[in-house]
């Protein structure tokens, strides 16, 4: 995926990530799982390599300032 720029891209990024495994975006509410805004500037703050891991609705994502990626147990090894 592209380099989220502002916190609505990254919004965006997040979401068809989500959709791409199948969770349909009107069943779940984003803000309950994470702060974008907050999210958005951890990875884009200027301490280098920057790495947030959460979990929405059983689907867990790492983002860094480069990317949106579902974890799997492989992708964690």
């Amino acid at each position: 995926m592209d380099s989220p720029a502002e916190p609505n891209d990254l919004l965006v990024d997040i979401i068809e990530t989500l959709e791409a495994r199948g969770l349909d975006a009107d069943a779940f509410q984003l803000q309950d799982y994470v702060d974008v805004d907050a999210l958005d500037q951890l990875v884009n703050a200027p301490y280098g390599d920057v790495e947030v891991r959460f979990t929405v609705d059983g689907i867990r994502l790492a983002v860094t300032p480069d990317s949106v990626d579902v974890l799997t147990d492989e992708s964690e090894e």
